[in-house]
């Protein structure tokens, strides 16, 4: 470097060179004088604004400020004026304002600030850089990841389409963004729109777009402006909105999914640009939309009957579970309709016909009736109808209603067919105190219905007058043993799917009488719900379950975890915490050799109680396990909001998963959900090789089964424990692996 200095004087530097530096600078350049009033805007800020200087010299610079700060801008430079406090004066700040034309620009601004002049005069300047369209980039970025990373967790879709509006209104004050599905039938759907007038929702709603309208969106996704605004431009402006951006959605195969629009209130003119926004938002608001259809399949799989969209009967059990825990005069009839001769139709006309006819029957029972009626196909040719607030004589009443219609004819494939029902008929509470009891009642009473006449209806009470005696004899024989110590429980391995270890065992409790027998555990479960002593149950499960822990450790056994079962009603109880706790204490065990089985029941009740007595379990450290997952209709909205360490798939999704493409689509779903979560997933009712090779594809984590091991005594789980276990080909190859 040279060495040489160049005198510098008053003709290389003056205040003329300066000001053409500044003029010339490329980022805007605003000076304001001690009264606030522009004194000096250079060309880059004309450009930025879209202002000459001379429309804005002397003016206050409050007209160049955001218009949410105009008011208060005065006041903030005298703060700073008469404190000498820098909260922004020194840095950077991105700022977004409203140029001449109406557009929002977005810049970079820094300020600063001297004393001018002999009278000592605070003076501030401020540079701008414009960042319009490389803030745009970085925002919509942000609200992408935003988006992902929602999806990736277990947000519901309306919030996660309610955040991709809220940030897309960001970029354009005082505008309103709608997320909108196109279903099946051609309809908007819309997902979030929260600030939109309901008149103008409503006319979305209601459209039903052409084939020409589709293929328009097609070709061009910006069409979307003329099917959400041209043909509602004038009520829109009735109701506020003055301008409208769309773009419509292409899925992954190709067709329309969706539209996303923006409505702007700002009554002058906008340029184009938000349309820009619009478009870089399309690619994750197709994301969120595939993810809501995804979701609304797995669901659809889980609760409904493919053929005629009725609930299915793993569905109705949980209804009619809630139905009955819902406190007050609570009544209702089942009705349990079977068609008579099906198996006729069936051999005449071929299956495809048959579920034909099932279909049309299904669309004959829906007319008949009311919205609040609930509507189940059991399985075959069995329709489940329960009527809400219903007595035998309502029920007797529409029964005869649909026998009238079903002597209309039916067409199926162009031949006329008339049938009709044998229907069997059950009221709770007088016929049953759980689901499964009065389906079973109305079975047996429309089996009776179709030995005696075909085509009519039997009530329970007719049949089975002895049935509320021999509740009350059982209630009365259960609290006798479980005084005596008559209950015993048994427990059933549970094994990890990758290596054949044993993951743990569920504890289940069986009764075997000495004048009764051998009583089914779904038949004493439930007479103890009715009669109060389930609590007694679960407390004695609990005791007994620690205790032989600590017997299994002292001889050698290790059992790593064991799960018992606990109804709803002990998660009332406050003690129930405290009494885990005396357990883990009493019995020397640590709290992850523990865990507590809860049901639906429980995850539909979101009593503040409640919910503070599972934290406070699993504050404990006790695992918490989500039994017969994939069933109920509520679990996936609702399975966040509890602190689970395991979910358990039905064995109804297992029975059948070797041919059933709906049962493998909701078991992979349910493992999905349980992986993504960080769960354990334990598959129950696993019985043949081929489920297990199915399973273990999925990477379900621990199987529980027939094919491993069925329930058994405290005494034989030692003998197996210690006998060599079946080994599946992959559990010996994982085996085999070297650990890292």
């Amino acid at each position: 470097m040279g060495k040489e200095i160049f005198p510098v004087t008053s003709e290389n530097v003056n205040s003329d060179i300066c000001m053409d530096m500044l003029e010339q600078a490329r980022d805007g350049v605003i000076i304001i004088d001690d009264r606030n009033c522009i004194v000096f805007f250079n060309k880059a800020a004309e450009q930025l604004w879209g202002y000459t200087e001379a429309e804005v010299k002397g003016r206050n610079v409050k007209c160049l400020v955001p218009m949410p700060y105009r008011q208060d801008h005065d006041g903030f430079i005298a703060h700073n004026r008469e404190t000498g406090l820098n909260r922004i004066v020194g840095t950077s700040r991105e700022i977004t304002f409203e140029s001449k034309n109406g557009d929002y620009v977005s810049a970079e601004m820094s300020i600063s600030t001297a004393l001018i002049g002999k009278d000592q005069k605070r003076y501030y300047m401020a540079f701008m850089k414009g960042v319009t369209e490389e803030s745009h980039r970085r925002k919509l970025l942000d609200l992408q990841n935003k988006v992902f990373r929602s999806l990736s967790g277990d947000m519901l879709i309306q919030d996660v389409a309610d955040l991709v509006c809220q940030g897309v209104e960001e970029f354009v004050p005082n505008t309103v963004a709608v997320l909108m599905q196109l279903t099946a039938e051609h309809r908007l759907e819309v997902l979030s729109g929260s600030g939109m007038p309901r008149r103008f929702m409503t006319a979305l709603e209601n459209m039903i777009l052409t084939e020409a309208d589709i293929t328009a969106l097609a070709n061009d996704l910006d069409e979307a402006n003329s099917v959400v605004w041209e043909s509602y431009r004038s009520l829109g402006i009735s109701l506020g909105l003055h301008e409208c951006w769309a773009s419509a959605i292409r899925a992954p195969n190709g067709r329309i999914s969706g539209i996303l629009a923006l409505y702007s209130r700002n009554q002058h003119k906008v340029a184009d640009w938000p349309q820009k926004i619009v478009s870089g938002a399309v690619p994750f608001c197709g994301v969120v939309i595939e993810q809501y259809e995804a979701r609304q399949h797995i669901s659809q799989l889980a609760n409904y009957d493919p053929l005629t969209g009725f609930l299915n009967r793993s569905s109705l059990h949980k209804l009619l579970k809630s139905m009955i825990s819902r406190p007050g005069d609570n009544h209702f009839a089942v009705l349990l309709l079977d068609l008579d001769r099906f198996r006729d139709i069936n051999d005449a006309l071929g299956h495809i016909q048959g579920d034909t006819f099932l279909k049309v029957i299904a669309e004959r029972l829906k007319t008949l009736c009311r919205s609040n009626y609930i509507l189940s196909r059991s399985g075959g040719d069995d329709f489940v109808i329960i009527i809400p607030n219903a007595t035998a004589e309502t029920a007797v009443d529409f029964i005869k209603m649909v026998a009238d219609a079903m002597h209309h004819p039916l067409e199926v494939g162009g031949n006329h067919l008339s049938t009709s029902f044998s229907t069997g008929i059950a009221t709770f509470p007088e016929n049953g105190p759980d689901g499964e009891s009065l389906i079973s009642h109305a079975e047996m009473a429309m089996r009776q219905a179709k030995k005696e006449a075909r085509g009519s209806y039997r009530l329970v009470s007719s049949i089975d007058s002895k049935d509320a005696q021999d509740r009350l004899v059982l209630g009365s024989a259960l609290r006798e043993s479980l005084s005596q110590g008559l209950l015993n429980l048994h427990y059933q391995p549970q094994i990890e799917a990758r290596t054949g270890e044993i993951y743990g065992v569920e504890a289940l409790a069986r009764w075997n009488h000495p004048a009764l027998g051998n009583i089914f555990p779904s038949r004493f479960i439930a007479v103890a719900e009715e009669t109060g002593q389930i609590e007694a149950i679960g407390r004695w499960s609990l005791e007994k379950a620690c205790r032989q822990i600590t017997q299994w450790d002292r001889d050698g056994v290790h059992i790593p975890v064991v799960s018992v079962n606990l109804s709803a009603g002990h998660f009332h109880n406050r003690s129930l915490v405290s009494m885990i706790a005396d357990l883990l204490h009493k019995y020397d065990l640590s709290p992850e050799r523990l865990t507590v089985e809860i049901t639906e029941s429980v995850m539909m009740d979101e009593s503040e109680e409640t919910m503070n007595v599972l934290a406070a379990i699993r504050k404990l450290g006790v695992g918490l396990s989500m039994d017969d997952f994939g069933t109920g209709f509520s679990s996936l909205s609702r399975l966040t909001r509890l602190p689970l360490t395991e979910i358990k798939i039905d064995r109804s999704f297992i029975m059948n998963l070797e041919h059933d493409a709906n049962a493998q689509a909701v078991t992979t779903a349910v493992i999905g959900i349980g992986n993504r979560l960080g769960m354990t997933v334990v598959t129950e009712g696993v019985e043949t090789e081929v489920q297990y090779d199915l399973l273990e594809s999925l990477h379900c984590d621990v199987l529980q089964g027939y094919l491993f091991a069925k329930p058994m005594s405290a005494t034989d789980l030692e003998t197996w424990f210690r006998k060599p276990r079946k080994l599946m080909p992959a559990m010996m190859k994982n085996r085999k692996k070297p650990s890292s």
